[in-house]
């Protein structure tokens, strides 16, 4: 018997003027949900039961941009994305282009278990959901006031937004998300803060599991399909390790970003904590990332090379951190 480990995340990229409440707001979240896997630890559900658990109830609260409280599409709808992954036998399942599943990361793991395939997306995910008797609902169950304004601003300044969540600074947000000297494809984006949420989980066997979900960028176009639901991208689990990212979702595509920290762990023989450190520093190029990974022996770990992350991490031995700088 091994020791168990968790850790949640609710996307990498923070503003430094985020205010006080917002930030305190987010940390009672996650520590609300590592109370929840910790608990499920404790009462010997595995890793897979438990990523999911966590990340529908990050799904359900609409803080961070996933499920409830997901980013526009440019057409003012939520598309959402998801995946799960379970390590010991490598099995996977993902979902894209949700409208009316309300825990996708659920819609997930049923492909994994109740399907042929490993990924399913739009009409073809959303009749396999009808089929499978998941709890649906309406498409405006996911937006929220907040996010129409920013879906505003965001068009205003004709740009793709990541940092939709926080207040514009002086008069004009708009102008300065036009002005950002930060670029996805060679495109001009506004300040970045993306809020994917995520878990990863080792339990007491040794047996690792990730999940991922979010609505992607706000004001993206209809049919952009991110890292998150991507394996080997925006998450992975093998037999050495999970992973969840978060960040510039094309960045984390081009580097595999998830699967590079297991790779490297197989290939160069590093533990979780040398392998989280290299991907960051050596395989995103230019772009911006973060992510949380837990390790077959109990380890766990963050990196991120952002301003911030939204983070939080249990082990066995009593050990629990939540933070966001």
């Amino acid at each position: 018997m091994g020791a168990w480990a968790i850790a949640v995340h609710g996307g990498a990229g923070v503003d430094p003027n985020l205010p006080k409440e917002r930030q305190e707001e987010a940390k009672r979240l996650l520590t609300r949900c590592l109370d929840i896997g910790i608990s499920a630890l404790r009462s010997n559900l595995s890793a897979i039961d438990v990523v999911e658990l966590v990340v529908r109830e990050l799904e359900t609260d609409p803080l961070f941009n996933s499920g409830r409280g997901s980013a526009l599409t440019e057409n003012g709808k939520v598309e959402i994305e998801a995946s799960i992954m379970d390590g010991p036998k490598r099995r996977c399942g993902a979902v894209s282009g949700l409208t009316t599943v309300k825990n996708p990361v659920s819609l997930a793991r049923l492909v994994m278990e109740k399907s042929p395939h490993s990924y399913l997306a739009f009409s073809g995910a959303e009749e396999f959901a009808k089929k499978q008797g998941v709890e649906m609902v309406d498409n405006e169950y996911f937006i929220t006031e907040d996010n129409v304004g920013m879906l505003k601003l965001a068009k205003e300044a004709n740009s793709i937004l990541f940092d939709y969540r926080i207040p514009a600074v002086g008069t004009c947000g708009a102008s300065a998300a036009m002005d950002s000297p930060l670029q996805m494809n060679g495109l001009p984006i506004s300040v970045y803060a993306p809020e994917t949420v995520g878990c990863v989980v080792v339990d007491k066997q040794g047996r690792c599991a990730a999940a991922t979900s979010t609505g992607g960028l706000m004001n993206k176009m209809s049919g952009r399909i991110g890292d998150s639901p991507l394996i080997g991208s925006g998450t992975y689990a093998s037999e050495l390790c999970g992973v969840s990212c978060t960040g510039e979702g094309e960045a984390i595509i081009r580097s595999t970003l998830a699967r590079e920290v297991s790779a490297v762990m197989e290939y160069k023989r590093l533990n979780l904590h040398e392998a989280v450190d290299y991907v960051i520093k050596n395989k995103l190029d230019e772009g911006k990332a973060g992510l949380i990974a837990v390790s077959k022996d109990g380890e766990v770990a963050c990196g991120f090379n952002t301003t911030g992350m939204f983070r939080g991490c249990a082990t066995e031995d009593g050990f629990m951190e939540v933070g966001v700088w």
